[in-house]
């Protein structure tokens, strides 16, 4: 390329790991910083950038993540991600962040990746938020971008994906981490409790008020007040909460003085709020006061790939020394799990009970987890069936199938007769989603 002492001082000149790319993601540049983090002795030069910080020999975008680089030829804009990265140290979070430079019509030719360490979550084994699965990453992106702000978060995900894990993640990156965290449980808040818990209350205020006491609102100044499943909020008090996103001003039960607290607000619901809008079971003015930015939670029956690492890190942090089968995580991984991580750690800390060894088997699990194994062996009895048309009680056996071609007809046999969606079809078998996507693109393939 053109100017190469030039290009090479400007990669030099940045402080973080960097590299300059071509358009065909080989690696013309680096800088020391990068060497230090991503070297492995040998030239970098000339390289993809996906197999140096990925291990792929395919682009990120075809290995089940996202480009920055296609990012940047689509948009002609600076793009940033979160990837899972290769290190000497292990697989870690990093933040990449891509340049385009462009020639004088305009078209990017050139393109400079800095990378920048995140401490947001872990791939593998460690606290706070786990997993490296595609969804998950997507979600942390969204995370990483809204933390260091002071806007209202809307976390919405099924019971169970971890709200208050993110909600607590969101705090300790924001500006307000050395202010209090102060979480508010609206399920079963009484609607006669509700504004004495929040805002507080007086001596006096009423039966049983004995002496005066604040309320949550101003535990949570300099911090952040974390309401929990705030579409269980009673209609006739949201009035009072949007008053006080509104003024930031509250009145304790039996006062007239006026008080403020300064607070950032997170909330978290496993409730359609748009759905309770046009029913008219929340208000709007509220609902559009909280969802300044909206974070969905993935299930983990989509999370590919995450199941064995929250295995892997729940017994580790445990402080047991279990092992799993590979029996007992493919049914773990077959299983839908409509409860998600909380079904998941209920599941391990069972298996860890009725395990007398060193190893968890599919006997030490809850029954409902060997019904998705179980499925899979009902669906290629059925499969024999109907690919053969002979029954096993009439005398007349067929010869022997493996079990992986008898349940390839099954599958065809149920796709040919299902004419529901995916999600409807993974519940019949009895398997996941992820799991019938995982048979269903080993089908397409062969």
């Amino acid at each position: 390329m053109k100017h190469e002492p030039s290009a090479q001082a400007i990669i030099n000149g940045i402080t973080d790991p960097a590299i300059l790319l071509s358009r065909d993601y080989q690696i013309l540049f680096a800088n020391p910083a990068y060497e230090a983090v991503y070297g492995d002795g040998r030239s970098l030069r000339a390289r993809h950038c996906y197999e140096v910080s990925h291990g792929n020999s395919v682009p990120c975008d075809q290995a089940g993540e996202q480009c920055p680089l296609k990012q940047c030829l689509e948009s002609r804009q600076i793009a940033r991600v979160l990837h899972v990265h290769h290190t000497p140290r292990g697989q870690e979070y990093v933040n990449v962040e891509t340049w385009p430079v462009s020639d004088d019509a305009g078209e990017p030719v050139y393109f400079i990746e800095v990378l920048r360490p995140s401490n947001i979550a872990k791939p593998g084994v460690g606290d706070g938020l786990i997993g490296k699965s595609r969804a998950f990453q997507e979600m942390l992106g969204f995370v990483d971008r809204v933390a260091p702000t002071q806007t209202n978060v809307l976390l919405l995900g099924e019971s169970g994906t971890g709200k208050e894990v993110v909600a607590r993640t969101i705090h300790e990156r924001s500006q307000r981490r050395l202010g209090p965290f102060v979480p508010v449980e609206c399920t079963g808040l009484p609607e006669t409790l509700f504004e004495s818990e929040l805002f507080g209350h007086e001596k006096g205020a009423f039966t049983g008020a004995s002496a005066a006491k604040p309320g949550l609102v101003e535990a949570a100044a300099g911090g952040t007040l974390f309401l929990d499943e705030v579409g269980d909020i009673p209609l006739g008090e949201q009035v009072k909460l949007l008053r006080l996103l509104e003024t930031r001003q509250f009145r304790r039960v039996g006062s007239t003085e006026p008080r403020m607290s300064d607070f950032r607000l997170v909330c978290a619901t496993n409730k359609n709020l748009v759905r309770m809008v046009q029913e008219g079971q929340f208000r709007e003015d509220l609902f559009f006061r909280l969802s300044v930015f909206e974070v969905v939670l993935p299930p983990l029956r989509v999370r590919e790939g995450d199941v064995a690492v929250l295995v892997q890190n729940m017994l580790l942090r445990a402080d047991a020394a279990l092992r799993i089968s590979p029996e007992a995580l493919e049914c773990l991984e077959r299983y839908a799990f409509p409860g998600n991580i909380r079904e998941l750690r209920n599941a391990i800390e069972r298996a860890a009970i009725m395990c007398d060894g060193d190893t968890i088997l599919p006997e030490h699990l809850p029954q409902r987890f060997l019904a998705a194994e179980d499925a899979i062996t009902d669906a290629a009895a059925a499969a024999r069936h109907a690919a053969t048309g002979i029954s096993s009680d009439n005398g007349n056996e067929p010869a022997l199938k493996s079990l992986a071609d008898v349940e390839t007809e099954y599958l065809r046999f149920a796709l040919r007769h299902h004419h529901g969606d995916r999600r409807a079809l993974a519940e019949k078998l009895g398997i996941s989603e992820r799991a019938l996507y995982r048979k269903l693109s080993k089908l397409r393939h062969q």
